[in-house]
This record gives C-alpha cells, structure tokens and sequence, in this order.
C-alpha cells in the first residue's frame, strides 16, 4: 500500500542492537489547553476513554512531544496540531505498556504530501529510519488515515508500530519491554496467517501483511485499533495475543 519501511543500519546489525541512548524522560509539563482541545476533536481513541485514562492520555502526549524534535519539509512549519495527533498516535499504540516513548526515534520528519526517497527510489507515505532514529511521515496520509477510523488504514499507527518493534530490540531505558512469551505467540501465530495470505486464502487482512513480518504486525495494529470487533470475530486468538502483547483492549477501552 505504499508504506515505506526503511532500514538503514550505521555499521550494520550491530548499531540496531548495541545503541545506547542517553536521552532521559523530562519532567512534565502541565498540559497546554490547546493541545487538551485537539484530543477532543480529533482523537477518536482518546473520546472512549474513561475521564481518568484521558488525564493519563494527555499527560503522555505532552510528554512525548517534549521528547521529540519535529521537523518540516517542504512546508514551513510543523503545527500544534500535527504534534499532538502525531503523538496521539504513538501514545495510542503503547498505552498499555509502562514508560513508552519511542526513545530511539528521537526526531519526526513531516512532509505536505507523499515524498520521494533517493535511497529506495520511490515514493513514500511514511518510513522508519532507525540508523538515524527518525520517522517520516506525509502530513496528507497521516490525516487521510485519521478522517477514516473504521477503515484499517492509518498511517499514524501502521509506523508507529514499526517503531514500536524496533524500539523492543534497541538497548536503550526502553529494551525489551513486550513480553517475550507472547511474542514468540504472536510471531507463531503470525506465521501461520501470512501463510495463508501468500497461498491466496481469503483472509480478514490486506495482502500487503504478507510481505514480511513487520508489515504483518503494523497491519495487524490498524485493525486492532480501527475494526477490533471484526478482528475479534475473525482471528480471535490473533486478537487476544496483539491484546496481551499490547496490554490492552479496544473493546474494553470504557472499562478502567
């Protein structure tokens, strides 16, 4: 579906692997009312939650604002608004996990519209570039996938899960923060759909989540989120292990 997802690894495997990061979690700011506004209107994850998960919520956008550096391309600047339901993202996808910040991909590139990559030669709506710790984004699709909740497109999700994955192996404060029983689950059980997907079966995900693993998991994420009941009734122990991987449930999002 034209999602990038880019490796680029200085001096090979080993720096994915051996990095260390340095950055540390900055106290929290109170969150900016404006920002408090934009969750409102626009973060339908965020309009579920219970009065005390949204005090949660916001406290982690703010501070994963505070902790990346947003920068444009071919646009002027970065707006409020991208910041936030940029972050609204990231944070959506780790809620349930404890301290998740994405430590790693300490910079968010934005371009207006889907941009061309020199390095693969083509035209990209988002990538993840973790020699540099980076992830990019086209500000058009990012919305496209936000205007849709119900669609199982997002591009928001689809990277952030791809840095949620990268994230687990870099040793930073971050390291290894999905739960290894499960993901050894989630990667059998993974194995036995993409199967499925590249003998032609008919199957609940898009056919581009045969490509590889990762973009089986990011494709996974967008129907967890966006179509958890008709993932829940399609591939049930699928969804309980994403849910337990995770550590959360969008069915039960009202429940504290």
């Amino acid at each position: 579906m034209g999602f990038g997802f880019l490796f680029l690894f200085a001096g090979g495997l080993s720096f994915l692997f051996w990095y260390i990061s340095t950055r540390q979690v900055p106290a929290v700011l109170p969150i900016n009312p404006a920002y408090r506004r934009l969750l409102q209107q626009h973060s339908v994850y965020y309009q579920q939650l219970t009065p005390y998960n949204q005090k949660r919520f916001e406290k982690r956008v703010q501070q994963f604002i505070q902790l990346k550096r947003f920068v444009p391309r071919n646009m002027p600047k970065v707006t409020d608004e991208m910041k936030v339901l940029i972050a609204a993202s990231a944070v959506q996808l780790t809620f349930g996990l404890p301290n998740v910040f994405l430590l790693h991909f300490h910079t968010i590139v934005i371009y207006p519209d889907s941009y061309y990559s020199t390095i693969s030669k083509r035209y990209h709506k988002g990538e993840v570039n973790p020699a540099f710790g980076i992830i990019v984004l086209s500000w058009k699709d990012f919305v496209e996938g936000l205007a849709s909740p119900d669609d199982s497109l997002n591009l928001g999700l689809h990277e952030m899960a791809h840095a949620l994955r990268l994230e687990n192996v870099v040793r930073n404060d971050e390291h290894n923060f999905l739960k290894p029983h499960i993901l050894q689950q989630w990667e059998e059980e993974s194995q036995l759909e993409r199967a499925k997907l590249r003998s032609g079966e008919s199957h609940f995900f898009r056919q581009y989540a045969a490509s590889d693993d990762e973009e089986f998991f990011a494709i996974a994420v967008e129907n967890f989120f966006e179509r958890p009941k008709q993932f829940w009734e399609e591939l049930p122990h699928l969804y309980q292990t994403l849910s337990l991987l995770l550590n959360q449930d969008p069915l039960l999002l009202k429940i504290e």
